[in-house]
């Protein structure tokens, strides 16, 4: 599958969570996240375990193993064609905490009453 849009979640402040996430790695680790954010554009749907899981209420994770460190970047699908990238965080427990998770899924609330005011575009 091909021609899905990768976009990222931008709060009503302005504020990235997914780009700042991204320009604190070091590069070597950045490079990879953005590998992985192009496979997904490539990919969509039809990416599953071990690359991406669902986790609940509609947010999957992308995972991305770095230096010594496991990244996950939350997303959500946005009809079939459009990717919803929110925000990611370095994993230091088994599971992806709840509290970040809920923060995904406000921000797919968000995303869904008002997609233009809160959209970033992602450029590869």
């Amino acid at each position: 599958m091909s021609g899905i849009e990768v976009l990222f979640y931008k709060k009503a402040n302005g504020q990235v969570p997914i780009k700042d996430f991204l320009d604190e790695l070091v590069a070597r680790d950045r490079d990879k996240c953005l590998a992985r954010l192009k496979w997904l554009k490539d990919r969509g749907h039809e990416i599953g375990p071990p690359v991406s899981k669902f986790l609940r209420d509609g947010i999957y994770e992308l995972r991305v193993t770095g230096a010594n460190r496991a990244y996950r970047m939350l997303y959500f699908f946005f009809g079939r064609q459009v990717v919803v990238l929110t925000h990611g965080l370095i994993k230091k427990t088994q599971k992806v905490p709840p509290r970040e998770i809920d923060k995904a899924v406000q921000s797919r609330r968000e995303f869904e009453k008002d997609a233009r005011g809160h959209t970033f575009r992602w450029e590869p």
